[in-house]
């Protein structure tokens, strides 16, 4: 039985889209830090390949973990965060709940680059649901809220705590709101 977070697979190849757009507006903040280390970057690529049908499902989920290991590649929150923004959206393949989480990252990311701009992590939220088509926002309207189910990403765990879970929130009761 699969999770109410997984999507079909169509949904799932439509929201990559959206969650490399996500990392890809932070992933400078690793690449200033890391710049040889392209894992980010190939699974922003790869997870916009997905996204327009080029990649096959099983192999993307084998490669899901690659981009996470990355973060171990940075020091600064900000470029951790960002590089596992890159691993959320390379995870969409598997599972749609992961564009949530590519999401929260990046505004993590782009939070912590910005201590002096009590706003960024507000302005980058309000980039990704400027940047959401009707297609994206009916395929995460689909997802179950943040910690309330325990079969995936979101369930009560990293995603649904902190900052994560508060900026998977605030995008869960933006889609509520524009119904």
């Amino acid at each position: 039985m699969e999770s109410p977070q997984s999507l079909s697979e169509a949904d799932r190849r439509h929201v990559a889209l959206w969650a490399a757009d996500c990392a890809e507006r932070v992933l400078g903040l690793f690449e200033s830090e890391a710049p040889t280390d392209d894992r980010p970057r190939d699974a922003i690529a790869r997870a916009r390949a997905f996204g327009r049908g080029e990649l096959e499902t099983a192999d993307e989920i084998r490669r899901r973990f690659v981009a996470g290991r990355a973060a171990k590649s940075a020091e600064s929150p900000a470029a951790v965060a960002a590089a596992r923004a890159a691993a959320q959206a390379s995870g969409v393949a598997h599972m749609g709940a992961h564009a949530l989480g590519a999401a929260a990252y990046a505004a993590k990311a782009a939070g912590l680059a910005a201590p002096d701009r009590p706003d960024a992590l507000d302005d980058e939220v309000a980039w990704q649901l400027g940047r959401m088509d009707e297609r994206t926002r009916s395929a995460l309207r689909k997802l179950p809220m943040v910690g309330e189910d325990s079969a995936g990403p979101l369930g009560p765990g990293l995603l649904a705590s902190g900052t994560l879970g508060s900026v998977i929130r605030d995008i869960q009761s933006a889609l509520a709101g524009a119904r």
